[in-house]
């Protein structure tokens, strides 16, 4: 490892600084081992063989969409903050100091251990002890699928949780615009709406990623790296014994699973991805519930939003009644003042002597008819739907 860089064991609590986390892998092996490595990208490449475009997808200067390679020797992983690098051996996980990835490294810490590793120990006899290896060992999936399995589930874990947060923030929200219509709750849900825009993009990325490599058998199968490694040091193609085997005592416990993969492979039961299917199903289960929780929230909003349009379009359609209103009343009062301007006028006219009980009766005659012409029209505005009954 001294050729691939300088190596520094990591310590518990992940203390390595955010400044220099763009150069910062963390190593875990088969034994939940790990270990901080300070090295450039060309080290990463040479220790686990993928091009540069590959190593390109998880670096956190470049926007790159969620992603989930099989590659000859190496899983390449983008997902959202989890950026990783999986083999048959080992896990590389970048930015070891980030607040969402810790948690997924003490998930690593505690599940990659092969399952048999706990029940070895802990027999009184030695017949007890090799029935629980043995059934540790058949139990025990391949080291590539439970990092795979670690990544899904924190990913996951951590768009519902935003799901919910957004759930918890939006839905009083919109109750509280629908009883008050404001300026600070319009931008409130606003803002929300925005959030969950963006967290439903994030999510269908995943979602479609997943469905991805679901729909497809043969990317599933360059998913199974344990497969391929016994495939290509099978004791049935005729060589000697594997030398990877001495390399790493750890793998060691693999020897029947890789001979039976071997014997697979042989057989012709390479594409069987079973095991895999069922991994990425339960999760693409999960991130498809997370999605439709979003779904729902969106339909929400837009009913919401259709509400609020048809009030605001209730309130306008009585400002135009009462505009209607008013403009009805105007007009009958024009008529009114137009009689009295013409009465009003300063033109002499003999009937207007000694016939001053006609000063009533025009008051009288024109008030009947304006108040008639008011309530002609409005009958009118009634009789077409302009109004309200």
């Amino acid at each position: 490892m001294g050729r691939e860089g300088y190596i520094v064991p990591a310590e518990p609590q992940a203390a390595v600084k955010k400044n220099t986390a763009s150069r910062n892998w963390i190593m875990m092996d088969c034994s939940g081992e790990k270990t901080v490595l300070d090295v450039d990208k060309y080290a990463i490449m040479h220790r686990v063989q993928i091009h540069a475009r590959d190593l390109r997808i998880l670096d956190p200067l470049l926007s790159y969409p969620s992603t989930i390679l099989g590659r000859e020797r190496a899983i390449v992983l983008n997902l959202e903050h989890i950026k990783a690098i999986i083999t048959a051996e080992e896990v590389l996980l970048r930015d070891p100091s980030d607040e969402h990835v810790i948690p997924v490294v003490e998930e690593l810490q505690r599940r990659l251990p092969p399952a048999n590793a706990s029940h070895q120990g802990q027999g009184d006899g030695k017949d007890y002890g090799k029935y629980d290896a043995e059934a540790g060992e058949e139990d025990e999936s391949p080291f590539e699928f439970r990092a795979l399995e670690v990544a899904l589930e924190a990913i996951c874990s951590f768009l519902a949780a935003r799901t919910t947060e957004l759930e918890t923030a939006a839905y009083p929200a919109l109750d509280q615009l629908t009883s008050k219509i404001s300026s600070l709750n319009l931008d409130r849900v606003r803002k929300l709406k925005s959030a969950m825009t963006r967290l439903t993009a994030r999510v269908q990325k995943v979602r479609d990623e997943l469905e991805q490599l679901l729909d497809d058998d043969d990317d599933m199968a360059d998913l199974y790296l344990s497969r391929k490694l016994a495939g290509a040091s099978s004791p049935v193609s005729g060589s000697g014994a594997p030398n990877w085997f001495a390399a790493s005592p750890t793998i060691g416990s693999k020897i029947s699973r890789a001979s039976r993969a071997s014997v697979a492979t042989v057989r012709g039961d390479e594409n069987d991805v079973e095991e895999l299917e069922m991994l990425l199903e339960a999760y693409f289960m999960q991130i498809d519930g997370t999605l439709n929780k979003l779904t729902t929230l969106r339909e929400y909003i837009d009913d919401t939003e259709d509400y609020i349009n048809i009030q605001l379009d209730n309130h306008r359609n009585q400002l135009i009644q009462l505009e209607l209103f008013l403009s009805s009343g105007t007009v009958c009062l024009s008529i009114y003042s137009l009689v009295a301007g013409i009465f009003g006028m300063n033109i002499p006219y003999t009937w207007n002597d000694n016939h001053g009980f006609m000063f009533k009766w025009v008051v009288i005659v024109t008030g009947v008819s304006c108040t008639l012409l008011f309530v002609l029209i409005m009958s009118y505005a009634r009789y077409k739907g302009l109004v309200g009954s």
